[in-house]
């Protein structure tokens, strides 16, 4: 186990899980040191998956995370006419002993900042910090991280550096400098929220389209008296070129509102939706391909500059708090921090090579795929279309390959290492 300091680059969801996981699991000597001057609560809606809330309830943040936004109890899918594909429970009701999360980005983002400076103490993380390189220390075990700041660059000594600076992670992009640009595929996404009447049950992600063009909503706050409640959406569209990876420019509704104008379905009126968003952010739907190694030295990767995914099956977040625990639990139990780096890698690296790969296949939303295919003008009967077999084997796949299976999670040991405070 190292005993120097680990630096954590990037105050993200992953390095924020990373630095309260170490914490967790006895480490004291953590800091995480972010690019942004200031930490706002930047981003719409995100989902947190049964195996990703089990990870936040063995940190002790259940409650302080389920009061940001709803546990979903429904996930249904339909295409772009509003008819039926395939439905599913989530959550506890569907046999998990954890709930799915749908909340702010930003708003969980601060949450966990908070539990940061509160467990590591208030200096814990260093805002105005730029990672630019990582390099072997003087000593043995050691490597030395370069930031730069408005002052100048600082040079800190680490047993250990954790790159959780996201897609395009600076450690990334020192190991494989001819990377490039994320890979495009060819759709651009709008994300916004909307105040807008409850629909459905008042609980349900849906998930609308196909292909070529799709409306994703879920609710992240419970209905008003009035009968609205807070919708995060995401509607996507094939289209003819790629801006920069950026998720953060805000785009006039209008043209947007027209791409969908004849998506009123009797259970949503889309457009209403799109039209009543305070602000709407546009970015291109890029991953990059899976690498070979994540590690070098007393350096790895974590989150989103290990494995960036396309959003298909609501996944991203939930995968880097998963590498989070993982490589903390590693880390307090191997012999060495070279086996612990090795453990995590060996654990987390061919899953989310399978998970990015499966994404691009649409994973579970595969099942719209295969309805326009059948039948783009749509269907009288699903299961005259896909067989219900063949649309539950498509979900059931995808849960395995992503580690939330409900049978698997609830009977899989804890993360949580021997004798750390739970």
């Amino acid at each position: 186990m190292t005993q120097l300091p680990i630096v954590i680059a990037g105050a993200g969801i992953g390095g924020l899980a990373a630095a309260l996981s170490l914490h967790a699991a006895g480490f004291r000597d953590v800091r995480v040191f972010e690019r942004a001057a200031e930490l706002r609560p930047l981003g719409v809606g995100v989902n947190l998956l049964p195996h990703a809330v089990r990870e936040l309830t063995e940190l002790g943040l259940a409650d302080r995370v389920a009061r940001l936004g709803v546990a979903p109890g429904t996930l249904a899918y339909f295409n772009r006419f509003g008819q039926p594909i395939w439905r599913e429970p989530r959550g506890i009701e569907a046999g998990y002993r954890w709930p799915q999360l749908s909340v702010y980005r930003g708003r969980l983002q601060l949450e966990l900042l908070d539990a940061v400076r509160e467990r590591l103490g208030p200096g814990a993380v260093c805002t105005g910090h730029r990672l630019v390189a990582v390099a072997p220390g003087p000593g043995p075990g050691t490597d030395v991280a370069t930031f730069a700041t408005a002052g100048g660059e600082v040079r800190v000594s680490a047993g250990l550096v954790i790159g959780a600076d996201g897609i395009h992670s600076a450690l990334r992009r020192q190991w494989y400098p001819g990377e490039g640009d994320p890979v495009w595929n060819g759709l651009t996404l709008w994300r916004g929220t909307a105040h807008v009447p409850a629909y459905l049950d008042g609980r349900t992600m849906v998930m609308a389209g196909d292909g070529e063009q799709k409306f994703v909503a879920y609710p992240v706050g419970p209905p008003d008296a009035a009968g609205k409640a807070r919708v995060n959406f995401v509607a996507e569209r094939r289209t003819d070129g790629a801006g920069a990876a950026d998720w953060n420019r805000p785009v006039d509704p209008a043209p947007i509102v027209a791409l969908f104008r004849d998506w009123r379905f009797d259970w949503l009126d889309v457009p209403a939706v799109i039209a009543a968003a305070g602000e709407i952010l546009e970015y291109p739907m890029v991953d990059r391909d899976p690498v070979e190694r994540w590690t070098c030295g007393r350096s790895t990767l974590l989150g989103d500059a290990a494995h960036p995914m396309y959003p298909n099956g609501s996944n991203g977040a939930s995968q880097a708090i998963l590498d989070a625990r993982t490589l903390a639990y590693h880390l307090a139990t191997a012999p060495s921090t070279g086996e612990a780096l090795a453990a995590y890698e060996a654990d987390r690296r061919p899953a989310t090579t399978a998970l990015v790969l499966s994404n691009r296949r649409q994973g579970p939303e595969q099942v719209m795929v295969l309805a326009h295919e059948r039948a783009p003008d749509g269907f009288a009967d699903i299961h005259d279309v896909i067989p219900a077999a063949e649309l539950a084997g498509i979900a059931a796949g995808y849960k395995r390959a992503a580690g939330f299976d409900p049978d698997a999670l609830n009977a899989r040991a804890s993360l949580t290492p021997p004798g750390a405070a739970r």
